[in-house]
């Protein structure tokens, strides 16, 4: 009885703010609003999101998406190997230069690389100096794709970071006085048993790069569209709520997809994870 009456805060906080607004999304996506203003239940608007002109906004977020995840893992494993093998006086400070942007805001951060990217930027007040000609960084997808990389890689080197900490070393000294070298024990040991890491840094700048709208509009002039751009229109804008919670819902359904996928080659011990990948 007691176990029940604890638990009963945090069952009304997810029935009340997770359970009945994804309830109430997905009533909104059944429902087709006629021009008499009657309501009816219908699948349109999902057909509608299946339209070529939205499979590509979706394409177009899911390559992005990808990108940034790639490059945040290409410059996140390495950095979060440094900061494992780092004496502690100098990793605590290391990590905390990691966390301390994350308390700014994240609409002040990205505002910030319209400073430094902006025709007038920083770095173009730089080429300037140099006598070199000005650049166009601003209002490119390349500026999106920076914008991602920069507020997301924190979510991609803390987990890896952590399951290194975590690690067994006698595992690595025990590789090593077999005879492997540094690539070889690399390879054989320390990826494998890094997954768990990889798999949470991956979701978890993923699933924001794919849903995201702030960035986008900020660095590209809302003219690039992505799907958490085509939501947010859709929402207040064009205020079609149907149709948006119709999108909202196919990309959940795309992150939960993403999710499985991550968590089926995570599952196992880490012997098994070794064995399987190599």
């Amino acid at each position: 009885m007691i176990k029940r009456l604890s638990s009963g805060p945090y069952l009304f906080w997810m029935l009340m703010f997770v359970i009945v607004p994804i309830v109430m999304i997905l009533a909104f996506s059944m429902v087709t609003v006629t021009s008499g203003g009657d309501w009816s239940f219908s699948l349109s608007n999902f057909s509608r999101a299946f339209d070529p002109i939205y499979i590509a906004v979706l394409g177009r977020s899911l390559k992005i998406a990808l990108e940034a995840t790639f490059i945040c893992f290409i410059l996140g494993y390495p950095m979060a190997m440094i900061l494992a093998k780092m004496p502690v006086k100098y990793r605590t400070f290391s990590v905390m230069l990691f966390v301390v942007p994350m308390w700014m805001n994240f609409l002040l951060r990205t505002y910030a690389w319209m400073t430094i990217l902006g025709k007038n930027g920083i770095i173009n007040g730089l080429l300037s100096l140099l006598g070199l000609p000005n650049v166009t960084f601003l209002y490119t997808e390349g500026a999106v794709l920076l914008g991602m990389v920069y507020n997301f890689l924190p979510f991609m080197v803390l987990p890896i970071y952590t399951v290194l900490m975590k690690m067994d070393q006698s595992l690595v000294e025990a590789a090593e006085d077999l005879g492997g070298d540094k690539r070889t024990v690399f390879r054989k040991v320390i990826f494998p048993l890094s997954i768990p890491g990889i798999l949470s840094g991956v979701s978890m700048v993923f699933m924001p790069s794919v849903s995201t709208f702030v960035i986008s509009n900020l660095l590209y002039g809302g003219q690039y569209m992505l799907i958490g751009n085509l939501i947010e229109q859709q929402f207040l804008v064009v205020n079609d709520w149907n149709f948006g919670s119709a999108v909202a819902m196919i990309l959940m359904l795309l992150i939960l997809a993403s999710m499985a996928i991550m968590n089926r080659f995570g599952g196992g011990n880490p012997e098994e994870r070794g064995a399987n990948l190599w």
